[in-house]
C-alpha cells in the first residue's frame, strides 16, 4: 500500500484502505496518530467528507462526534495508563489550523516528558519529534494500538 491514503484520510477509512484505523466510531474514525513521540497519540476523524468544523454537523450529529471524542479519549487514557505508569493524563484538541477536516487530537501526556514540555501543548515539542524515523508509527507500536482497540472495544460494549 502507497501513502496515498494520506491525502484523503476520510475517503480512504471510508474505503476501507485507512492503515491507521483503530475503530469505526458512530460519528467516525479513531485512528492511531502517524507519529508516536508521545505513545497512544490518536485521532478522531469525521466520516463527513468536506466537514470541517464541528458548527458545521447537525447538532445530533455534532453531539455524536463529540460522544466518539469521549470514547476515544477514555481509551486512549485507560490504555495508556495500563502500559506506562509515568501515565499523566489525555489532552483533547480540536484546532483544524492545518488538515481542512474536522478532527479531534487526543495526546496522553507522561511524567517522563522534558519539564519544560510537560506542562505546555504538544505543539512546542521541537520539529524533530515530528519527523525522526524513531517515532514514525510502525510495527512497534502495535501493543498501544492494540490496547486502544480493546479499550474502545470494551467502552462501546458498555453502551
Amino acid at each position: 500500500m502507497t501513502d496515498d491514503w494520506r491525502m484523503d484520510r476520510i475517503g480512504a477509512a471510508l474505503q476501507g484502505e485507512n492503515p491507521t484505523v483503530l475503530r469505526r466510531l458512530e460519528s467516525g474514525f479513531a485512528v492511531i496518530g502517524d507519529v508516536q513521540f508521545l505513545p497512544g497519540y490518536s485521532v478522531l476523524l469525521t466520516d463527513e467528507p468536506g466537514v470541517q468544523r464541528l458548527s458545521d454537523l447537525p447538532r445530533a450529529e455534532r453531539l455524536s462526534f463529540l460522544s466518539g471524542m469521549d470514547q476515544l479519549g477514555e481509551a486512549v487514557e485507560r490504555a495508556c495508563r495500563r502500559l506506562d505508569p509515568d501515565f499523566r493524563r489525555v489532552n483533547l484538541e480540536i484546532l483544524g489550523n492545518t488538515d481542512p477536516f474536522l478532527h479531534v487530537h487526543v495526546w496522553p501526556r507522561f511524567e517522563w516528558e522534558p519539564t519544560e514540555l510537560v506542562g505546555k501543548p504538544v505543539w512546542l515539542y521541537p520539529p524533530d519529534r515530528w519527523s525522526d524515523e524513531r517515532f514514525k508509527l510502525g510495527p512497534r507500536h502495535d501493543v498501544v494500538r492494540n490496547a486502544i482497540g480493546s479499550e474502545l472495544d470494551r467502552l462501546r460494549s458498555m453502551l
